[in-house]
């Protein structure tokens, strides 16, 4: 990908352009797990508002809450059947607004989960476009006759696959036609070929703002815009379903639909983030956030969260290489400065497993360094950071044990369906699917939060006779939860908060600076360099590994950790280390060397 140059004191070549939002951290809330009030087993919202000073203690400057508009919950909220109420699961319109004012009363923002490339089957405008083929709502969603085999037996308008297992294509028995969604049957996909459709989405968009809304995060937004004439998918697997990823991403419409929702939300100086699967080249988000497109503010990018999934997607097994992390951390950092792009840091959400069971160790000796680690790591590179709840007080994957009538995931079960369909007898894939499940399952960033040690449901909600939590509580709870991380100022908790108030110190250096990846071809370390307009520099050093080892540091780097041979500079950061005591360091072969601690991180400010 083609990107404009720096120079080679690390000063940026293009303007600085600040923005509230680039300077913002978000903290992410999966409302089902956070908090229930009312003892039915679900989190809901005067839940979450009866913790806001909890989040509020963290750092952050935005909320955003997963859905929580009525839906049948068929996929936990992202098939909508209202998008201007809220569900009874979650409370009410005024329990909403209340949320909103205890939110912006402590100085934070709220995002909203834009869920509009489809609904769920449920809704009125679906209920009216399958009624028959003539109803005004029919061109709102996509329809198609079916196709027809030599024999004559009926097949879906494509061979496209659905991401939830499946043929894309259900068949609509009392209209004789196919409708298209790429998640589940229950969520069937609009057209945004229809005016209607856009006028629909635009409007609802100003509702939520003109009620105090101040942004939105756009759920595969990049998707919304499909190939013309919805063309068979290339054959790269066996059998008839493939995927469609190259006839649904970034669509020849897709800038027209996001700047038109663009100009909206910079009358109202809104936030936006879109994800985005599925995108690979720098340039085509780069349309998507790039400064003066008039689209969105930033993008969810993949390419790490993607980074263990084998060749057929997320359930096939592929090692975790940490060069590889490496590149792709480089690629975007410098892309998106060079050309006044923005990213979105993340590596944990909804979607997504715990950081410190997949990246790293959840072992008990090395789980709070991890966590440590991985903030530090992720918090401390050029984007707007998004934290998930649970990750900053070292939350991890769901027990290794876990069977599988634990896991609710509408992903994972659909899943494991098809491999005991096509693979009963298989007992060796059977136990590798299910490793994958753990590894990098949806469920393991759903579990409720544990709010403390001594009640039966961690806090998360009451003792009821008549409920149970949708889903189960973590076993390690009774050591593992937010009260032992709020009242230990060694937890990883109140690490978060140390990288967070440093971001907003020093945000000419850790906003706006310049990037350098550092020591490139190192197997096992990520190290990096962060250059301020003004020449101040910070050196972040981390170790992905369990081993110990010695580690030298290149003559370029040496003064912004060494003053003199042996001695560490006091740039260094000591309140963010993740061990006890100074590094062991040592002046071998012309180099300054520095032993590294398992999952160590060394932070320094010069």
């Amino acid at each position: 990908m083609t990107s404009k140059s720096s120079t080679d004191t690390g000063a940026l070549t293009q303007p600085i352009r600040r923005a509230w939002w680039k300077e913002s951290c978000v903290y992410q809330i999966y409302p089902a797990s956070f908090k229930d009030s009312n003892g039915d087993g679900w989190g809901d919202i005067p839940g979450i508002i009866s913790k806001l000073d909890y989040v509020n203690s963290l750092g952050v400057d935005i909320v955003w809450l997963c859905p929580i508009l009525k839906s049948p919950q068929v996929d936990m909220g992202y098939d909508i059947s209202d998008y201007k109420d809220i569900d009874p699961l979650y409370g009410t319109m005024a329990d909403h607004d209340a949320l909103i004012k205890g939110l912006h009363d402590r100085g934070m923002k709220y995002i909203l989960d834009l869920v509009v490339n489809h609904t769920s089957d449920q809704h009125e405008w679906f209920q009216e476009s399958r009624s028959s083929k003539e109803n005004p709502f029919r061109d709102w969603y996509i329809w198609r006759p079916a196709r027809y085999d030599e024999n004559g037996t009926r097949q879906p308008p494509n061979n496209w696959e659905s991401a939830f297992s499946g043929s894309a294509w259900e068949w609509d028995q009392s209209t004789q036609e196919y409708y298209l969604h790429i998640f589940a049957k229950e969520q069937p996909d609009l057209n945004w070929e229809n005016p209607k459709v856009v006028a629909a989405v635009h409007d609802i968009i100003r509702f939520w703002l003109d009620r105090g809304v101040d942004g939105f995060r756009m759920d595969v937004i990049n998707i919304i815009s499909k190939a013309p004439g919805l063309p068979d998918a290339k054959t790269t697997k066996p059998g008839f379903l493939q995927s469609p990823v190259e006839h649904i991403v970034c669509g020849p419409k897709l800038h027209d639909y996001l700047q038109a929702i663009g100009k909206i939300l910079c009358e109202y100086d809104a936030f936006s983030v879109g994800e985005a699967p599925g995108v690979h080249d720098g340039n085509e988000i780069l349309k998507i956030v790039g400064h003066d497109r008039g689209e969105l503010s930033m993008a969810f990018n993949f390419a790490i969260v993607d980074i263990d999934h084998g060749p057929e997607g997320r359930w096939s097994p592929k090692p975790f290489r940490i060069k590889l992390l490496k590149e792709i951390i480089n690629k975007w950092q410098t892309f998106m400065l060079e050309n006044v792009g923005w990213n979105a840091l993340y590596m944990e959400n909804h979607d997504q497993s715990r950081t410190v069971s997949r990246y790293c160790s959840d072992d008990l000796k090395y789980r709070t360094i991890s966590a440590k680690m991985l903030a530090g790591h992720l918090g401390f590179q050029s984007g707007t950071l998004f934290i998930f709840q649970g990750q900053e007080w070292a939350q991890v994957n769901v027990p290794r044990d876990w069977p599988m009538e634990k896991y609710k995931d509408i992903e994972v079960l659909n899943h494991w369906t098809t491999i005991l369909r096509d693979h009963p007898n298989n007992a060796e894939l059977q136990d590798r699917t299910k490793r994958q499940y753990w590894l990098v399952g949806r469920d393991n960033g759903r579990t409720p939060v544990q709010w403390n040690g001594t009640d039966k449901y961690a806090g998360f909600t009451t003792e009821n006779p008549h409920k149970v939590p949708w889903m189960d509580i973590h076993p390690d709870y009774t050591e593992w939860n937010v009260d032992n991380a709020v009242n230990d100022t060694k937890s990883a908790f109140h690490y978060w908060k140390s990288v967070l108030a440093l971001r907003k110190e020093e945000k000419d250096v850790f906003v706006y600076g310049n990037f350098e990846m550092v020591d490139f071809d190192h197997e096992d370390v990520i190290a990096y360099v962060r250059t301020a307009d003004n020449g101040r520099k910070a050196f972040i050093v981390t170790n992905f590994v369990s081993k110990v080892f010695w580690w030298a540091v290149s003559k370029a780097h040496e003064s912004l950790l060494f003053d003199g041979k042996l001695k560490m500079s006091d740039h260094v950061i000591e309140r963010l280390r993740n061990y006890n005591g100074a590094n062991e360091v040592k002046f071998a072969d012309g180099l300054h060397w520095v032993l590294l601690r398992p999952y160590e991180i060394i932070v320094a400010l010069a």
